[in-house]
């Protein structure tokens, strides 16, 4: 029978957490662009923060690839649960 020690499940575990904060900050400051677009505050605060959020998630996707690939999904997977999320909120705000 083939299984998951514990450790590989943790770092799973904990990838999966760490793609969900990193997807929360990343459409938190994605949110933050539109509105400083929509506010016409400029476009070099919407460009930087799209800068930023662009470099910050290649940057954490790129050390946990070198993880392996189960680390990788699982990071993959928490960001886009925080997409959802994202989504979610937008749409109850509306």
């Amino acid at each position: 029978m083939t299984g998951v020690d514990a450790p590989e499940f943790a770092l799973v575990v904990g990838m999966a957490l760490a793609g969900l904060g990193l997807g929360t900050l990343y459409f938190a400051a994605l949110r933050r662009s539109v509105e400083a677009l929509c506010a016409a505050r400029g476009r070099t605060v919407a460009i930087a923060l799209t800068l930023g959020r662009y470099c910050v998630a290649a940057l954490v996707l790129a050390l946990v690839a070198r993880l392996g690939a189960a680390g990788l999904l699982a990071t993959f997977g928490g960001f886009l649960a925080a997409r959802v999320l994202a989504l979610r909120a937008s749409r109850e705000r509306a």
